[in-house]
């Protein structure tokens, strides 16, 4: 039986107002230690380090049931600074890439 994975599909936008010298996307850094947070839990796992695909940041994460696991993305997309218009993908551990399942839009 294949693992359930759950992608977390964030816009790869900089945070307004941020000075040149500072980093542009701080909240990236914010999803990974929420997501270490949740693992701590017994929450989720990080199924894989997060990384640039085209026009978004993904984070992976397993562990759970696909309730429990979309339930973490929920919360990782109403964190302060995430850009607006994440989405989830409900995918396996066996995906060749990104983006392949099922879309799932991200309140």
């Amino acid at each position: 039986m294949a693992t359930t994975v759950v992608e977390i599909h964030v816009p790869l936008r900089e945070t307004p107002g941020r000075a040149r010298d500072e980093d542009p996307f701080p909240w990236i850094e914010k999803i990974e230690d929420f997501l270490v947070q949740m693992e701590d839990q017994g929450k989720a796992e990080v199924f894989d380090d997060g990384e640039e695909f085209g026009d978004v940041y993904v984070f992976s994460i397993t562990g759970g049931d696909e309730d429990a696991l979309l339930g973490v993305a929920s919360r990782v997309a109403s964190l302060g600074e995430v850009p607006s218009g994440a989405f989830a993908v409900i995918t396996d551990g066996e995906a060749e890439e990104f983006g392949r399942g099922r879309r799932v839009e991200l309140p």
